[in-house]
């Protein structure tokens, strides 16, 4: 049996050793809930990011001015405020310019039927074949004489944004395809 001499100082040993323990996992913890909170910071940096550039795209083919003037709306940026306090957080751009891919012309038996109510404006009416009267009319897909086979089409475009934020370096890019149905010179113009 040992004697309290012996057993002199053995606590504080343990109790030490017991405290550095404590102290290790405390740090281990600590480094532990940092890293998940640069996890979370980064991946919600990257949702806004990705967030702000689909925005951007929203935005962008909300209004009929991409289709008709691609090159003009890519210079512009697209500011999008986050947080709602009036300040733009992120930047997005449109990079390259919107581009027609594919158009397909639309063939006069494809049209709606014209409104019959004369109060009613016909919205395809810069596709339909001059109207005729009398004669024999046939129904066919051919075009009708006089008609521009380039009047209307079915246009299919691809608008990208970019946003990079500088404060937590992400770098999004979004692509997102659009279908449109363009009338007259747009389609020479833009469509490949």
């Amino acid at each position: 049996m040992k004697t309290k001499e012996s057993q002199n100082g053995a606590t504080l040993v343990v109790a030490l050793i017991f405290l550095v323990l404590m102290s290790l996992f405390a740090l281990s913890a600590f480094n532990s809930s940092s890293s998940n909170l640069r996890i979370v910071g980064n991946s919600q940096a990257f949702q806004e990011s990705l967030s702000a550039a689909q925005m951007a795209v929203e935005a962008t083919i909300s209004t009929p001015e991409f289709h008709k003037n691609p090159d003009g709306v890519a210079q512009s940026p697209v500011t999008v405020d986050m947080n709602g306090d009036g300040t733009p957080d992120y930047t997005a751009w449109l990079k390259p310019a919107p581009s027609c891919y594919r158009a397909k012309p639309i063939l006069p038996s494809e049209l709606p039927a014209a409104p019959k109510n004369a109060a009613t404006t016909d919205i395809w009416a810069p596709c339909r074949p001059p109207v005729r009267s009398g004669g024999t009319f046939v129904d066919s897909d051919a075009l009708v004489s006089g008609a521009d086979p380039e009047s209307c089409a079915n246009s299919e475009w691809n608008v990208r944004a970019e946003v990079k934020d500088a404060a937590t370096n992400t770098q999004v890019s979004v692509n997102q395809g659009v279908a449109v149905i363009v009338f007259g010179n747009e389609v020479s113009s833009y469509c490949e």
